[in-house]
């Protein structure tokens, strides 16, 4: 059986990134590998956890006044170069532009701290303690798209919002429920189960990008 090679993306802590190192280590016939881990932030814990696991880590700085599309050009060569056959998001903070996000598309996925449509964006744990009522919160992993945090469902876990909840004790049971999550996920595309219902998935062509040296 063939083993998919992931690419995480992530730009703090990486406990996501954990999560699935652990589940490709320790689950028999996990199906992925984790092949590269990315981070804008050369500080990134994530980093620290990769190179912890034994994979390849690099941190990849935007230069002083580059363009979004420049840096996702260096990012792309950078995955390619790894053979990256899925990347998954995993609270990476930049904004990826329409050109990386359809190059990479049925290969690239997220996953967000709240029940998708529900509260897109950032500060979503505060954000549903503010409105009040709400009685459940989650997160979503999601098929990326252009615009931020509206590309296709692909699973969701949801927990309760309980009397007494501040953001932090809130986010730390998303956080829980977002471990468990992601690895089921990317489990699911591995062994072919679930696809991008529009793109063309993992193992598909991608079209090479040359880094600027290369061009010249």
């Amino acid at each position: 059986m063939a083993v998919l090679n992931v690419a995480v993306l992530a730009s703090g802590r990486g406990s996501n990134l954990q999560a699935l190192l652990d589940r490709a280590a320790v689950a028999a016939g996990a199906g992925f590998r984790i092949a590269l881990v990315v981070s804008d932030q050369p500080g990134a814990a994530a980093l620290e956890r990769a190179a912890t696991a034994g994979v390849s880590a690099v941190a990849i700085e935007p230069a002083a006044g580059e363009r979004r599309a420049a840096f996702d050009a260096r990012l792309s060569v950078v995955l390619e170069r790894a053979g990256a056959e899925l990347i998954c998001l995993a609270g990476f903070m930049r904004i990826l532009g329409p050109a990386f996000v359809d190059r990479w598309r049925g290969r690239l996925i997220n996953i967000h701290p709240s029940l998708l449509p529900a509260y897109p964006g950032l500060d979503t744990h505060a954000r549903v303690l503010r409105d009040g009522g709400v009685r459940r919160h989650g997160c979503t992993v999601h098929w990326v798209r252009s615009e931020v945090d509206a590309g296709p469902v692909i699973a969701q876990a949801a927990v309760p919002v309980r009397p007494g909840d501040d953001p932090a004790t809130l986010a730390a049971r998303v956080l829980s429920a977002e471990h468990g999550l992601y690895p089921e996920v990317v489990a699911a595309i591995a062994a072919g189960r679930l696809s991008d219902p529009g793109g063309i998935g993992p193992g598909g062509p991608v079209q090479p990008t040359m880094s600027s040296a290369e061009k010249k």
